[in-house]
């Protein structure tokens, strides 16, 4: 069995700790065995390792994810990375490909689709695998698995069986999405199951899809001709016109952590990062991520998280109002992790008379890590070394940093840092226009630099 994680989306309902670079899956929140932290997407990897899964596993992914993918996961999970967005077929279609023409799977392979981030038992890997047995036994289109609901949830679409002789698995009829809670009741009564996103195909089902569409089979033909995938969901596009469906009931434990409250009730730790909580400060929980103190004193049942991009304080049950409370909020992110290290925005000034803008970060590279080779054309920086040792690549020449060291780079020079041991500086843009896109890379790793530079000691 083939497996395809799907990983987007930015998870505002956890702000300010999630936001459109880093989503709610990498959060640092849950504690393993160790009593180390780590995230949803490096517990789910876990799992899968346990039950044989994890070799045959690929991430879908955009590219705002790949760094932090590759950081918390490492290189040897194969990510396939969506030149745009474009909704949840087109990203399966691309893997489909990728499992076409890039390994040795068979056009009867079965290919199992979930999301990349569910809260649950590894029991719950081991029943996907019953997926493939279904598929094959029941010459379905599609396999779901669906979870036995617990509570009439208005939150959750439901999986509805058709009327019929008991199996051990059932036949689908027709989904709901989202109902109030008298309908979810009378579905529950119905034997329906919540749907959890994971559903189960032959590899050839969705390559016959990209036939019919006149597309390259390829998976990196495919790539560049991505935008000429249509622009929606695979709901719509192969759910809606499966001729069978069936589903897998499983009766195990399964949580949504998309929400501030029920997050917080799966942390083994009421406290994350610097701070006080009194003990009047009955069922709350702080997540810190500055440097500064934050003390709660006799306030129960809430949630305090503070990160460089804002601070929230709200009462549990409140908590999933996030979203709508912050709608038309924008801000560019404050912090972001990258593979070779982090950064969080310190301040952010624009002078209108002038036209120019100045960010000043605080950037943390991890010893042996490096930026890569690169130029920018609109901005120039500044960085001035705080801590640790490095050696920067400026224009061919490459020379030693140490702490009080200010490096002046001028737009349209190529330039690169590499840690000795961890490093951290600040970093001051200025420019008439400061976005990402603006760079211009020529080498990534410092081999490659090295080889094209000469040294100077200093």
């Amino acid at each position: 069995m083939r497996l395809v994680l799907l990983s987007g989306g930015s998870g505002k309902r956890l702000w300010p700790l999630s936001n459109d670079a880093r989503s709610k899956q990498f959060l640092k929140v849950l504690e393993d065995d160790g009593k180390q932290l780590r995230s949803m997407v490096q517990r789910v990897f876990g799992q899968l390792n346990q039950v044989g899964l994890g070799d045959s596993t690929v991430v879908a992914t955009g590219k705002g994810q790949v760094e932090m993918l590759q950081d918390q996961l490492g290189d040897a999970v194969p990510l396939i990375v969506e030149p745009e967005r474009r909704d949840t077929f087109p990203a399966i279609a691309l893997a489909a490909s990728y499992f076409y023409s890039m390994t040795d799977a068979t056009l009867d392979d079965v290919v199992a689709v979930l999301p990349v981030d569910p809260y649950v038992e590894t029991s719950f890997f081991k029943r996907i695998l019953d997926l493939e047995d279904l598929v094959n036994r029941t010459d379905a289109d599609l396999a779901l698995m669906g979870v036995q609901p617990t509570y009439p949830s208005e939150k959750y679409g439901y999986i509805v069986p058709a009327k019929g002789e008991k199996k051990d698995y059932i036949d689908v009829d027709h989904f709901t999405e989202k109902p109030k809670q008298e309908l979810a009741k009378q579905l529950i009564a119905n034997s329906a199951l919540w749907n959890c996103g994971v559903f189960a195909f032959r590899l050839r089902y969705v390559i016959a899809k990209l036939e019919e569409l006149c597309l390259p089979l390829n998976y990196e033909e495919l790539s560049n001709h991505f935008a000429e995938l249509p622009k929606i969901s695979f709901d719509y596009a192969v759910v809606e016109k499966a001729k069978r469906i069936v589903a897998l009931s499983y009766d195990g434990f399964w949580k949504d952590l998309g929400t501030w409250n029920t997050l917080t009730e799966e942390m083994d730790t009421s406290q994350i990062g610097r701070g006080i909580i009194s003990a009047d400060s009955e069922n709350t929980h702080l997540i810190n991520e500055l440097d500064l103190p934050v003390t709660v004193i006799g306030v129960s049942n809430a949630v305090v998280a503070v990160s460089p991009d804002g601070i929230l304080v709200a009462d549990k049950d409140q908590s999933p109002r996030v979203k709508e409370v912050m709608k038309g909020f924008d801000q560019r992110p404050m912090y972001e992790e990258r593979h070779w290290g982090s950064y969080h925005v310190l301040d952010y000034t624009s002078y209108v008379k002038n036209h120019e803008e100045v960010l000043t970060k605080k950037l943390k590279i991890k010893a042996g890590m490096n930026l890569s080779y690169h130029c920018h054309h609109m901005r120039q920086e500044v960085w001035t070394v705080i801590k640790g040792n490095g050696r920067y690549a400026e224009n061919g020449v490459i020379r030693s940093v140490k702490p009080g060291d200010v490096v002046i780079v001028k737009a349209e020079t190529m330039h690169a840092i590499i840690a000795d041991e961890a490093l951290e500086l600040i970093e001051v843009q200025m420019g008439t226009q400061l976005i990402e896109e603006d760079i211009k890379r020529q080498y990534y790793k410092w081999d490659e630099i090295e080889a094209n530079c000469s040294v100077v000691r200093s």
